[in-house]
This record gives structure tokens, C-alpha cells and sequence, in this order.
């Protein structure tokens, strides 16, 4: 136990050693759990705080799992760097749901960790009772993806926790004026870990070499297939008003594409939210809980 959530070691279907937080309600309840998912470089902290106030909910509390894909976190660092695929990591969820007993849930998936319930709607689309899809469709629009890239291929090591803070605000701040210092600061904290006095990102360096050869002037195949495949599902989307990631154009097929989807937009931020602002655990909550009531 660690504070106010449960840590999980178990074995990937190649055997390394991946690593998962549990947040478990006070008291039972019948409410579906709900799994986070990660963006790219990031890992379970990003849902900490969203994660105790949906466990503590007063109305529907329920368990929530987050998850440190391989490479990231505290899940061991893959030998072989090919293995950082969406589809390795979506078996690896997988895995990690079988050895928790998890048949059914809600999911929410950050940036990566959308495109990886998209493929789960392929080839796991039992566990899927309601998803959540925050600053991500089917679709990556390319301005956004060059961005990233650039970002995570000049790295900068910032000396003090503060400094972090500043890093983030410096980097981020144009697309998240909603931000608040605190806001950054917790950024900061689920980004790096301290290393031997040393602060640094918390994934496999050889993370990035998987972006090496994507072609960031070509677009990118989409997932409009696996998207549909979630039609007949609760679906939430999350959108940064400041987003390069996710196109209007894209939301607005979505939406053609599956009328009952909802769409939140969240002023001052871009990619991706930040779920513990702008009243989205609220939002989110009441989404999940409508989901309980369809799956009754």
C-alpha cells in the first residue's frame, strides 16, 4: 500500500515485470471500475488525483486502475525497444486485467492510451463497457505529432523540482494559460522521478527511437475502423480548446460517425487535459456512472 492506493506487480505474456496502481473505494460497490490509460512518455501518476476523488466519490465510488505501460514508471524497461508498440501495450493491459479478475470496465485513455482502446475494441472489445477518449481520435493530425517530436527529441534536465515546474510552464504555457503554478508543479512530479539526486523523465530513453522512422510529412494510417467498433458504447471525448493534436474536422466526423458521443471542451488547455481541472473529475464521474446504469 502506498498512501491511498494499492501497487501491482505482474507478468506481460513475454514475461516482464509491469507495474499498476489500484485505487480502491472505502466501502463495496457494483460500480465498474474504471482503467486509465497513459499517454506516450507519461505513466499512472497523471490519474492520481482524478483517481481519489472517483474512489471517494459520496454518490457512486468506485475502483480505479492506472497503468505504467513497459518503459515507463515503474513497469521494467523492454530489452528489445521494437516491443513499444500500441499493440504489445494493449496486450499488455490485457494481461494485467486478467490477473486483476477485471472482465468489464470503463476506459480512459490519454493521448497513446486512446489509440491503445481503440485496438482493444478490436481484439478485446468484451472489456469494454464505456470509454473515454481524452485529446485523441481515430485520426493524429500531424502539427500536433511534429510537436511532440520535437519535444521529447530535445530533452532538458532541469537541476531542482522548482526548476521542473518552470520547465513545464516554459514549454506548455502558450496552449495551457488555465494552468496554475501548482498545476505545473504536479505536472512536473508525474513527468520526472529523482535518480540518484538527479531529475529526469521517468521512461526507457529508447522509447524514442520508435519515432525514428514515421515519416511526420506523410499522414499517418487512422483508426476509423476500430473506432467504429465502438458504436454501439458510451463515448466521452475529452478536447484541449488549444489541441494541434486532435482537428476539429476529426471531431466532427466522430460525431457523424457516432451521434450519442459526447464532447467536452476544455478552455485554456491543450494536449491533453489535465484531468484533475476544469471540473472534469465532475464530468467524468457523472459519464461513468451513466455508463453503470446501461450496464445493469
Amino acid at each position: 500500500m502506498a498512501g491511498s492506493f494499492r501497487e501491482v506487480t505482474y507478468d506481460a505474456p513475454d514475461g516482464l515485470k509491469l507495474y499498476a496502481r489500484i485505487y480502491d473505494p472505502a466501502q463495496k460497490t457494483e460500480a465498474l471500475p474504471l482503467v486509465c490509460l497513459p499517454g506516450m512518455t507519461r505513466n499512472s501518476r497523471d490519474f492520481h488525483e482524478l483517481a481519489l476523488s472517483l474512489a471517494a466519490h459520496p454518490e457512486t465510488p468506485r475502483q480505479v486502475i492506472s497503468f505504467d505501460y513497459r518503459g515507463r514508471g515503474m513497469s521494467a524497461y523492454d530489452p528489445e525497444w521494437s516491443h513499444y508498440n500500441i499493440g504489445t501495450e494493449a496486450g499488455d493491459i490485457i494481461a494485467g486485467l486478467a490477473h486483476l479478475r477485471i472482465d468489464r470496465a470503463v476506459f480512459l485513455g490519454t493521448s497513446r492510451g486512446g489509440l491503445i482502446t481503440h485496438v482493444l475494441a478490436a481484439i478485446a472489445p468484451q472489456l469494454l463497457a464505456g470509454v473515454i477518449l481524452n485529446d485523441i481520435g481515430p485520426e493524429i493530425a500531424l502539427p500536433g505529432l511534429v510537436e511532440i517530436s520535437q519535444y521529447l527529441r530535445s530533452p532538458r534536465e532541469p537541476k531542482t523540482w522548482a526548476e521542473a515546474a518552470d520547465l513545464q510552464w516554459t514549454v506548455h504555457g502558450p496552449d495551457f494559460p488555465a494552468l496554475t503554478r501548482a498545476d505545473c508543479e504536479r505536472f512536473a512530479r508525474a513527468i520526472y522521478r529523482e535518480e540518484n539526486g538527479v531529475i529526469v523523465p521517468d521512461y526507457d530513453p529508447n522509447l524514442l527511437r520508435t519515432m525514428e522512422s514515421v515519416d511526420l510529412t506523410q499522414k499517418l494510417p487512422d483508426l476509423w475502423a476500430q473506432f467504429d467498433l465502438m458504436a454501439e458504447l458510451p463515448l466521452l471525448l475529452i478536447r484541449g480548446e488549444n489541441t494541434k493534436l486532435l482537428a476539429p474536422e476529426t471531431v466532427e466526423e466522430m460525431t457523424r460517425r457516432h451521434p450519442a458521443l459526447q464532447v467536452i471542451n476544455v478552455a485554456g488547455q491543450g494536449h491533453a487535459p489535465l484531468l484533475e481541472t476544469a471540473r472534469l473529475p465532475e464530468l467524468i464521474a457523472a459519464f461513468v456512472a451513466g455508463v453503470d446504469l446501461r450496464a445493469v
